[in-house]
């Protein structure tokens, strides 16, 4: 079986910001602050929801409530509802440090299946 490709960071954000253009803070009430450590590319990136604002920065996140592991071509299948965000944790595709249920909800945020 060949490797799976690799997806370039920028391709990444493309598809996160086409997929939160539309975000509307003020149904959320909560507070996010997830790293996303994409394994095979080695690249890190936060998405933060705070009052009501979504960020997604290229940066590590110091204050993270979780920080989860996966390689890019996985993360674009996790946020496209092509990978359960359950079963890659189950199979070891997805490691996660931190609260669970903030990557729940970032998987979420982001259109994929938990």
């Amino acid at each position: 079986m060949a490797p799976a490709a690799k997806i370039p960071l920028e391709d990444i954000f493309a598809d996160i910001k086409s997929k939160t253009a539309g975000f509307d803070g003020s149904n959320y009430h909560g507070f996010l602050a997830v790293e996303v450590n994409l394994s095979d590319i080695k690249k890190v990136f936060y998405v933060e929801v705070k009052d009501g604002n979504l960020s997604i920065e290229p940066y590590e996140y110091n204050d993270r409530q979780a920080k989860m592991t996966i390689s890019s071509s996985n993360f674009v299948k996790l946020i496209n509802g092509k990978l359960n965000g359950t079963t890659a944790f189950l199979t070891g595709k997805l490691k996660i440090d931190g609260n669970i249920e903030k990557v729940k909800e970032l998987a979420t945020l982001l259109g994929g299946e938990v």
